[in-house]
């Protein structure tokens, strides 16, 4: 019973973050709300890690199921991709460094914040 309220919550959050994309004429996939929404909730102690742990550990484990279906529509598009191959591979590497070098900045600040807290 507490992986299905746990599962329940995630799910709530997601269906509030897809209802928010749907209705904010901006062009940010619903799911980024939700995960927006579900940073705060857990960050402002909404409800606590714990309310949602085990069920997202899980999810995260069969994560690598959920891509089986992307990778066949990638195979049976492979002719279009063929047509597009180098544009695709400059957006890779451009969008991985732009990745690394938001990712690695966020984190500095992270740290840079948790130093000054605990100061």
């Amino acid at each position: 019973m507490k992986f299905v309220r746990q599962f329940l919550i995630i799910i709530s959050i997601s269906l509030i973050g897809e209802v928010m994309g749907h209705f904010i004429p901006l062009p940010i996939p619903g799911s980024i709300y939700g995960l927006i929404l579900m940073f705060f909730a857990l960050q402002f102690k909404v409800f606590p890690m714990d309310a949602v742990k085990e069920t997202s550990k899980f999810l995260i484990d069969i994560m690598p199921i959920m891509f089986v279906p992307p990778g066949v529509c990638i195979l049976e598009s492979l002719d279009v991709l063929k047509a597009h191959w180098w544009q695709i591979v400059v957006i890779s590497i451009v969008s991985t460094f732009v990745v690394m070098i938001v990712t690695g900045l966020v984190t500095q600040l992270v740290m840079k914040g948790k130093e000054k807290k605990e100061k």
